[in-house]
């Protein structure tokens, strides 16, 4: 089981607290400056980190590989997880041994730490020179230029409109095919467990017209899928007059139209039908089957949903203050079933051990992982974030050792459900996107199905970029395998 888990990246205890992480290509455009971005967290925040470096590149900076290179270091943070923290912080470490040497470099934490602890950051880490939250990217060149001159500066100001509509973001560590859109900002939903309502603001939606600006240029330069991404899509809301849902909920009746998630999928849908939608992440209480329609009509809208449960028992779920219980979740589940069909792909999020979760209502989580039978999820133990409802009101009252037990269950759990979901997909035709070269082995491909599910091919014959039409041979409970019987298709 071990070796399994290891397989599959599917991890267990406190690795399964660890972080992805991104960071800048090696450029050389002539540009007098070099500038380093190291991206930790969620998709969003390796966004963001594209954002960052336009802005930075409009002002004259190249981008590196090497921090040791660099000019300007730049850590884009998480705030998630205490982990994410700490892992920052020893980073910071790393960088104290260069700038020792090289005291002219300077050293900027972005992201939700940077919001989090504000100018705290530069008392505790001596070498941060700037301290900049999600919300203020655009003040970045000012900040770095005090700080070449001897001035530390912090921006934590959150925006009720910022969305960096304008902006178009530099493509880090991009393969060339797929792309992630930045659709809104922040979150109004106050998961008790969650800092991300104080770390990224209220809700504000970008310009749909932006948007599908966005994906027309990526699929003319080449690319053939984008996600369109927030905290939670399905709350996305906009009109002329007004981007803060919020504050448009409240005046709708006076403002001229109004696009809601549904409208748009269309709209990007309708850009080309090479290339391909997916979105991420959806939220139970807001998910509607206006967006499952849409997605039924449209056959470049990927088959494919993550709607994170959290747990499965519903006096945990009114404890974590995810507005809607066990029933509502099933139904929303159903709904997906009966409009998508069985093959639609579900992912989740689960968090072990929250506060006073009882060993009943840990088994409700695995009773509704077999109800749903999720194709993959991503897993964690409960880990207290200063700041929060949860850390305010309830006692983080469940032994370490119990929560990694609970969290190895629900792991075990989900190895035997991904493995009985991919067993579907043998025999069977399907359509994926090439985008890059197996890690195993140089004379394979991986491309993904509509599903999001990985597909490992022969790539004789193939590039990136290429649809195949594929059969399904083998699989384990993390990938599938496919021998090529067309490269591409007709789509329609």
């Amino acid at each position: 089981m071990d070796q399994l888990i290891k397989d599959i990246d599917i991890i267990s205890g406190e690795e399964a607290q660890a972080l992805d992480y991104k960071t800048t290509p090696e450029e050389n455009t002539g540009k007098t400056k070099k500038i380093y971005i190291e991206s930790y967290g969620c998709q969003m925040n390796f966004s963001d980190s594209e954002i960052v470096a336009s802005i930075m590149k409009e002002n004259g900076y190249d981008t590196t590989a090497d921090f040791q290179q660099a000019d300007v270091v730049f850590l884009n943070t998480c705030s998630i997880r205490e982990k994410a923290e700490q892992t920052v912080r020893n980073r910071l470490n790393h960088f104290n041994a260069v700038k020792k040497n090289k005291p002219e470099m300077t050293i900027g934490v972005l992201g939700c730490m940077a919001e989090r602890l504000k100018d705290k950051l530069l008392e505790e880490e001596k070498i941060v020179d700037v301290v900049v939250g999600p919300d203020a990217y655009r003040d970045l060149p000012n900040l770095v230029n005090a700080a070449e001159d001897g001035r530390k500066g912090v921006n934590t100001f959150l925006s009720r409109e910022e969305t960096y509509a304008d902006i178009a973001p530099v493509r880090l560590n991009s393969n060339g095919v797929t792309a992630f859109i930045s659709i809104m900002r922040g979150c109004d939903n106050m998961c008790s467990f969650c800092v991300v309502p104080f770390t990224r603001g209220r809700e504000r939606s970008r310009d749909p017209h932006s948007i599908v600006a966005e994906a027309r240029d990526l699929f003319e330069r080449g690319y053939r899928e984008v996600t369109l991404l927030g905290q939670n899509v399905d709350s996305y809301k906009w009109s002329p007059e007004e981007n803060n849902k919020a504050r448009l909920n409240k005046k709708e009746e006076e403002v001229s139209e109004v696009v809601n998630f549904a409208n748009l999928l269309e709209m990007v849908a309708q850009v080309n039908p090479l290339l391909r939608v997916r979105f991420s992440t959806s939220h139970p209480k807001d998910i509607t089957d206006e967006v499952l329609y849409t997605m039924k009509k449209y056959e470049n809208i990927c088959n494919y949903i993550h709607l994170p449960v959290q747990s499965g028992n519903s006096r945990v779920l009114e404890l974590m203050n995810r507005t809607y219980d066990r029933e509502w979740y099933l139904d929303r589940v159903k709904a997906i079933r009966e409009i998508l069909g069985e093959e639609c792909g579900i992912s989740s999020d689960m968090i072990a051990g929250f506060c006073t979760e009882t060993e009943e209502e840990h088994q409700d989580t695995l009773t509704l992982m077999d109800i749903v039978k999720y194709d993959f999820s991503y897993m964690f133990y409960y880990s207290e974030r200063p700041g929060t409802l949860a850390a305010k009101k309830y006692t983080d009252d469940i032994p370490l050792d119990v929560k990694k037990r609970r969290l190895n269950e629900i792991i075990e759990k989900q190895t035997q459900l991904s493995l009985e979901r991919n067993k579907l997909d043998v025999g069977k035709e399907q359509i994926i996107l090439i985008e890059g070269t197996s890690k195993k082995s140089e004379f394979e491909l991986k491309g993904r199905n509509s599903a999001n599910k990985v597909v490992i091919v022969p790539s004789e014959g193939l590039k990136i970029g290429d649809y195949v039409k594929v059969k399904i041979k083998d699989c384990t409970a993390a990938t599938l395998f496919g021998e090529v019987l067309e490269i591409n298709p007709a789509l329609a």
